[in-house]
């Protein structure tokens, strides 16, 4: 019977390719949905993990999270400079570092933050490169294409927004951090108070005070007194301290659009969040936020599984429909089969097993091509945003498959009991 079935199939090899197509392409479907949408949830939990608290401004949780710890460019209000002078000086707090945006390089996001959060916050730096230690030096991220001693300058403006450059500043980069898997890798970080004075909030090249990281030394200009009162009158009221690069601020220092905190318990954690909870300041977890956001993501995924379902049950219609159409076809071949003695039974089986064979390789396919989908979009997900998605067939994926081939199984008794119930004389006449 096994012979037959095979001889059967490749004879029909056309219609067989056809219900295998229509089968691999409602599978991949669900497959990928479902794949993808894990992918999402541990590589966004992974990325977030080395963060324990974001502070900024009131406004969206949701906003701050993705803006400070998965780089995603939106403005943000500002949480006053007090804060972070505040969080520093907090004996509860580990490490506070500000996260200043508004600058980019070529559509990498330049970040402004402290020597100190590359340091503490798990991030490496690669070879014999070493951290930022002047107002004009960066680090970059693994994905960003710059080498150690590249220069350049900051392009005002979110990543694929910038329009024109800051030719009053530039930076030597004097380190690469390695690979960490998050949106950091596409990231360039800098003094905190590089991008101030880029906005015209600090100090910079020919100012009093300018820390030249090309000369790994302080120069002083010869302004006088009176010529740095009439700038910082111009640019705004906000003065960085001259040569000094992060903690301790000043007491009159610029807000910043997030800080990120590393407290040292996890009962300082949740006094931190208490605390910077008020009318001027939003202090969260991120993984709370992180969990409202998946519960969206969970109905998203519902409404795709819902579109994925609706595609499978039209493809086993459809598979259903040429089945039938080629019985009908072959309404000879099955008389003459009972015509020479062939029990109804057999018969049947010979139809069940050629159908069920085809939707498991469509199946099959379906599944790889799942994956390849998944694996796909998750490469040009990290390409675009730095964060790794680990895209995994796990037994709950094979349980899945294995209950479509189980309706498979049912959707080919419908054919195959047509075929059992077909008269030898009805068939041969037909």
């Amino acid at each position: 019977m096994i012979r037959f079935i095979l001889a059967d199939l490749q004879r029909l090899q056309a219609g067989a390719m056809i219900v295998v197509l229509l089968v691999a392409f409602a599978t991949a479907l669900g497959m990928a949905v479902r794949i993808e949408e894990r992918a999402l949830r541990l590589g966004s939990a992974r990325a977030a993990d080395r963060f324990d608290v974001v502070i900024g401004a009131p406004g969206s949780e949701t906003q701050l999270v993705l803006s400070s710890i998965f780089l995603q460019p939106s403005p943000l209000a500002l949480v006053s400079g007090d804060v972070l002078k505040q969080l520093s000086e907090d004996p509860r707090v580990d490490h506070a570092a500000p996260v200043g945006f508004g600058d980019s390089y070529h559509g990498y996001p330049i970040i402004g933050t402290t020597a100190e959060f590359i340091e503490k916050s798990g991030f490496r730096i690669e070879g014999e490169g070493r951290n930022f230690s002047a107002l004009s030096e960066a680090v970059v991220g693994a994905r960003v294409p710059m080498a150690v001693g590249d220069e350049f300058s900051p392009q005002h403006g979110l990543a694929g927004q910038a329009a024109e450059e800051h030719h009053e500043m530039s930076y030597r980069i004097t380190g690469r951090m390695e690979p960490s898997a998050t949106p950091w890798d596409r990231a360039i970080l800098v003094p905190i108070e590089g991008v101030w004075h880029v906005h015209g909030l600090g100090l910079g090249p020919g100012e009093e005070g300018y820390h030249d990281g090309h000369d790994q030394h302080h120069e002083h200009d010869d302004h006088d007194h009176d010529e740095e009162h009439d700038h910082d009158d111009e640019h705004g009221e906000h003065h960085i301290e001259a040569g000094h690069l992060g903690p301790p601020w000043p007491s009159d220092m610029p807000g910043v659009p997030a800080i990120l905190v590393k407290p040292r318990t996890i009962a300082n954690a949740y006094q931190i969040r208490g605390d910077y909870r008020t009318e001027t300041a939003m202090a969260v977890f991120p993984g709370e936020v992180l969990t409202r956001l998946y519960a969206t993501l969970g109905d998203a995924r519902l409404v795709l599984t819902a579109i994925a379902i609706g595609t499978q049950m039209l493809a086993g219609t459809a598979v259903i429909l040429v089945t039938m159409a080629h019985l009908s076809q072959r309404r000879r071949q099955i008389g003459a089969l009972r015509a020479f003695g062939a029990p109804r039974l057999a018969v049947f089986a010979v139809v069940w097993s050629e159908l069920l064979i085809v939707i498991g390789l469509g199946v099959a396919a379906g599944i790889g091509l799942g994956y390849a989908g998944a694996k796909a979009l998750a490469i040009l997900f990290a390409r675009q945003s730095g964060m790794a998605l680990p895209v995994t067939l796990e037994m709950s994926d094979l349980a899945f498959a294995g209950m479509l081939l189980a309706v498979a199984a049912l959707i080919a008794v419908v054919p195959a009991i047509y075929a059992y119930r077909q008269s030898p004389a009805a068939a041969l006449r037909g």
